[in-house]
């Protein structure tokens, strides 16, 4: 044999024997699972709930017109801050200006008729005064010729006066009974005088009472014309112009709103939380605010309202408003006040809420994706036993990790706690440094309890 074909002949076997040994160690690593693995560390531990929303003031108000009329007036843009009770908006008001002009002047008529009443019915106590005197007068004439008369009637029965002075002094009492009827009679017609012009006084007061209140109405209907700002804020939203036409009374309607009034000192993020996590919620829990606005910048608050109602996600409606029972994923609203809100913050700005709902300190955890589900009857079948069929009594499902002794991955159930963003909290069913499978999910996912395992993280490390 010439010395090419030992040569060829030596680089087969030496083929063969490459072959052989790659087929025996593909042999001897049949069965076995390439895993990454990752140990259980003690370290802090918070369970954060994220959820979208929006910029929002705690306290606004849509101002809306409270007559019909033309705008000839906007006293604010959008953006301004107003005080209470502003003048902010005026409507054309001719008719209302002439409603209170005309009131105006039937109050000063009313008032003057009421000042002649009441200065006749001055007149007329005066004149009762004066009668009552006369009265007083006339009798105390009247009692003093009678007590002359009956003494001349006297010395006349005894024949000592004449009957001429007798018959003159009885014609004087006859004139002061006379005087003194006339002075009575006087006294009853003044007084009725008076009660005549004590009821034109009383109507004449009720008559002012009247303008005045048709005034105040006329008044009332004029202020109407004029907006005014309800609060201290800033004007967030303008859709009017002016000599736009506004109308009252119509709910969400473009031609009823003029403006919107926020206040500003209490800015608040209006968040939607899913309802897996609504649960977790709880009032004064801490948060985090993102504005999409103001990136790399983040706002403290904490939680200061929980929606009790759901709202569906795709109309925003209350769940309760629906007539038709849907298995649509819902929403509840939840209230974050911002703290030290910046000058620049506009509300309507997207953002995004991360509540802290739970804090834990130096707690055992472990990665999210290492837990996985296994039923009775998986854990009971090794490797080798292959798919069989599952009474129902095994499918009872344990959550739990694999945990690597030696060489296999044992399955071990554990207890959860909270969980945070990348990690989960364990309660029970491991211990501090103990190693764990951690990916891939699809390994995860199949593995068999008691498989074979071989770690390799540079994969992971690569992906």
């Amino acid at each position: 044999m010439n010395r090419k074909w030992r040569i060829i002949l030596l680089i087969g076997l030496v083929l063969l024997a490459g072959a052989g040994g790659f087929g025996a160690y593909k042999y001897s690593q049949r069965g076995i699972v390439t895993v990454q693995a990752g140990r259980v560390l003690r370290q802090d531990l918070a369970s954060v709930v994220t959820a979208p929303g929006e910029i929002k003031p705690l306290k606004y108000i849509n101002i809306g017109a409270n007559a019909m009329g033309r705008i000839i007036a906007l006293y604010v843009q959008e953006g301004d801050r107003v005080k209470k009770n502003q003048v902010v908006a005026r409507l054309e008001s001719v008719q209302a200006e002439a409603d209170v002009a005309a009131q105006k002047a039937a109050v000063s008529t009313a008032l003057a008729e009421s000042a002649a009443a009441e200065a006749a019915l001055r007149s007329a106590d005066e004149n009762v005064q004066a009668a009552e005197a006369s009265v007083a007068r006339a009798r105390a004439d009247l009692e003093r010729v009678r007590t002359t008369f009956e003494r001349e009637q006297k010395l006349w029965q005894e024949k000592l006066i004449a009957q001429q002075q007798y018959d003159q002094r009885r014609a004087e009492y006859q004139a002061a009974q006379a005087t003194a009827k006339e002075a009575e009679a006087r006294l009853e017609q003044v007084r009725a005088q008076r009660q005549q012009a004590a009821a034109q006084l009383a109507a004449a007061q009720r008559r002012v009472a009247q303008v005045q209140a048709l005034l105040r109405r006329a008044a009332d209907v004029l202020d109407k014309y004029n907006v005014y700002s309800p609060i201290d804020g800033m004007v967030t939203n303008l859709p009017v112009r002016i000599g736009e036409t506004v109308v009252p009374g119509i709910q969400n309607s473009p031609a009823s709103t003029i403006m919107t009034i926020a206040d500003m000192s209490l800015i608040t993020a209006e968040v939607r939380v899913d309802e897996t996590d609504i649960v977790n919620v709880r009032l004064n829990q801490p948060a985090e605010i993102r504005i999409d606005a103001m990136p790399n910048r983040v706002f403290r608050g904490h939680v200061i309202e929980i929606g009790n109602t759901a709202i569906l996600r795709s109309t925003g409606l209350a769940a309760s408003q629906s007539n038709v029972s849907t298995q649509e994923a819902k929403d509840f609203k939840v209230v974050i006040a911002m703290q030290d809100p910046p000058e620049d913050i506009r509300p309507g700005l997207s953002c995004t809420g991360r509540i802290t709902t739970a804090t834990r300190r130096q707690v055992l955890t472990i990665p999210l994706q290492a837990l996985t589900a296994r039923t009775k009857a998986d854990l009971e079948q090794g490797p080798e036993n292959g798919d069989r069929y599952v009474p129902p009594s095994q499918r009872e499902e344990l959550v739990g990790v694999f945990v690597i002794k030696g060489e296999q991955a044992e399955f071990r159930p554990v207890q959860t706690g909270i969980m945070g963003a990348t990690e989960v909290e364990v309660l029970s069913g491991l211990s501090e440094n103990e190693t764990i499978i951690t990916g891939s999910y699809k390994v995860i996912r199949s593995l068999r309890n008691k498989a074979r395992v071989k770690i390799d993280n540079k994969s992971d490390n690569k992906t």
